[in-house]
């Protein structure tokens, strides 16, 4: 089997690391990583408890394909209770840490307690041990890495941990892996710092071996590859694009959210898009893009890796920053450009690499940028509460202060760092704040791609597109093309991404593979190495399984079918330009038949006679 069949238990208040079995049943039915991680949390903490509390835990999760030789092969998620959303959160993250869990011999690593003094993680194949993190505390996830390698003198050593911003509380921190790889939603990063773990040290070299069956999986991941290769998206686009070449095909569909979503078109895209990292500067004649670059056993190498002109920024005395490092992705600079009317493409890059530097999520930051950008316009907030910046739309230097600031952990910044939602009913205008279940909203206008607006709301870890990617069906027509305009069918649409996307983020793949793949692709993959009988059926079950289960858990803690909702400005202002002019989200029409095709009652409970069918 794939599965290495052991988790490793830390329990940071003790100060112990012990290995023990993997739960077989529990796999079986969850199959790893998303969901068998979410399987866990869910028996072991109590959905009430204070997310920032010794009592949550947080868990580092492979799943069963990490580590092979199956394309896209090294993904691995952190699992936990969110501070930002009070939801069951799992964040996703690429790089090659999960292939080096996977090599040291675990399919997970379970974080309790809270440790009295910062330590970190040292692991090496079945040796672990928590070393004192003192010098590393106050230090940059750059900071860090460099560190620690030094400390332990070995090169290939894989390292995932948190910056200052997540020590200093933001709530919306992820846990930096590889230096720009991120599980970086919904404030995992926050929970481990408030754990006092500053990071985690892998060596493996073990393998991974017990592939039920090794001549089928060579068969079926080589059929598979070729699939890749050949599909216009995951063949050419995103190599040569990445995400990024998303920016200007949204924004001329009318679903480009513009100045904190007032708007649904953005007029400096082109200047910010994959296209304008492609064009030589007139300061040095290089690009901002400088190569793209692959995860562990990635076939389609979307990472972006770019250089800021070194000329534009002044104030950047690092070198670093003037170095080749992690490049804009859409989503962040969709969230740093466009929602705050930004169209400097050095200034987003060079915010972005302060989200990398120091951990923190840049959708969720540059949309409480541009909440207090219109809180400002409107005179709720003044320079009196900015500490003396001007937070205008358009204006780069506003933008890229607020990273510095959040970074840090100072003045204005210990504001952003709350997100959206608490910033505004702060300052009393709770309306401005663009989130669900306090989560903020990714790249797509609901108003303009109707099923999205269904997908945010009823996400189980707030706003999010990577729980339901119908952007792939609406516009671009896989695996089939539908309006996105339309709301009949959109239920289905949903509810088909959100089991099919909890499956697929359990196996250990990446989600972008399945711009090329359907489950008919992937099940071959996984019952090759795997016991179980997988079929792309029994794959779509256990995604609806582990739906579920993560909704169970909200319910538990709390939510009710009044947090299904999208803000007031998405449901009443309707759309100004574009194809979508005069549109609102209708989510009132399809949110009661979403509740009845899940086998929900209409408060959006699970019945018991679903949860008996899927035995969650």
């Amino acid at each position: 089997m794939a599965w290495t069949k052991k988790i490793l238990r830390v329990n940071l208040t003790d100060g112990t690391c012990k290995a023990e079995p993997l739960n077989m049943d529990w796999a079986l039915k969850y199959l790893g990583q998303r969901g068998l991680a979410s399987k866990y949390l869910a028996e072991e903490i109590n959905p009430k408890i204070d997310a920032l509390s010794p009592a949550n835990k947080l868990i580092m999760a492979t799943g069963p394909l990490t580590g092979t030789m199956a394309a896209t092969g090294g993904r691995y998620s952190v699992i936990t209770k969110s501070p930002l959303t009070g939801t069951i959160a799992c964040s996703n993250s690429g790089g090659f840490i999960g292939n080096e869990i996977k090599n040291a011999g675990f399919d997970m690593i379970i974080f309790e307690g809270r440790s009295p003094t910062p330590v970190y993680l040292y692991l090496e194949n079945d040796s672990a041990e928590l070393l004192s993190a003192t010098a590393l505390w106050g230090k940059s996830v750059w900071e860090t890495d460099e560190l620690l390698h030094t400390m332990h003198q070995d090169p290939l050593l894989r390292i995932a941990c948190v910056g200052r911003s997540a020590e200093q509380g933001c709530l919306y921190a992820g846990v930096v892996n590889d230096l720009h790889r991120a599980a970086g939603r919904s404030g995992v990063g926050t929970v481990m710092a408030s754990k006092n773990l500053k990071a985690v040290a892998v060596r493996g070299t073990k393998g991974v071996g017990n592939i039920r069956d090794a001549k089928q999986f060579m068969k079926a991941t080589q059929t598979a590859k070729r699939v890749l290769a050949g599909n216009p998206v995951t063949g050419e686009g995103l190599p040569k694009m990445g995400t990024q070449v998303l920016m200007n095909v949204i924004n001329e569909v009318g679903a480009m959210p513009t100045r904190n979503m007032r708007e649904v078109q953005f007029e400096g895209a082109n200047r910010i898009s994959a296209e304008a990292m492609h064009i030589p500067r007139e300061s040095d004649g290089k690009p901002n893009l400088t190569t793209n670059a692959a995860c562990f056993g990635c076939t389609i190498a979307c990472g972006r890796i770019s250089t800021i002109d070194p000329k534009h920024y002044t104030i950047v005395n690092k070198p670093e920053y003037m170095g080749a490092n992690g490049g804009l992705e859409f989503e962040a600079a969709w969230a740093l450009g466009s929602d705050t009317g930004v169209d400097d493409l050095d200034a987003l890059t060079y915010a972005n690499f302060i989200c990398n530097e120091d951990g923190f999520d840049p959708i969720s930051f540059g949309s409480t940028v541009a909440a207090a950008m219109e809180m400002y316009e409107i005179g709720a907030l003044t320079k009196a509460d900015t500490g003396g910046i001007e937070m205008k739309f358009g204006s780069a230097e506003a933008l890229t202060r607020a990273a510095e600031l959040v970074a840090k952990g100072e003045g204005f910044g210990r504001e952003l760092a709350l997100g959206s939602k608490r910033l505004c009913e702060k300052y009393g205008h709770p309306e401005l704040s663009m989130t669900v279940k306090g989560q903020e909203f990714p790249a797509y206008d609901p108003r303009g791609i109707q099923g999205m607006g269904l997908t945010y709301a009823t996400s189980n870890r707030g706003a999010c597109h990577l729980r339901s990617y119908t952007v792939s069906s609406e516009i671009l027509g896989v695996p089939i093309k539908t309006d996105p305009l339309e709301t009949d069918g959109k239920p289905e649409l949903v509810k088909a991404f959100q089991d099919a996307t909890a499956a697929v983020d359990s196996t250990g793949l990446c989600v972008f593979t399945t711009f090329a793949w359907t489950l008919e692709d992937i099940a071959p993959q996984v019952d090759a190495a795997c016991d179980g009988g997988w079929s792309s059926e029994s794959m779509m079950e256990a995604g609806e399984r582990i739906w579920n289960l993560e909704r169970q858990f909200n319910l538990d803690a709390g939510l009710t079918k009044a947090d299904d909702t999208l803000p007031k400005r998405l449901l009443k202002d309707a759309a100004k330009t574009g194809p979508a002019k005069g549109r609102v989200n209708d989510l009132h029409k399809m949110l009661p038949h979403y509740y009845e095709i899940r086998g929900w009652t209409t408060d959006g409970v699970p019945t018991a006679a679903t949860m008996n069918r899927l035995g969650v």
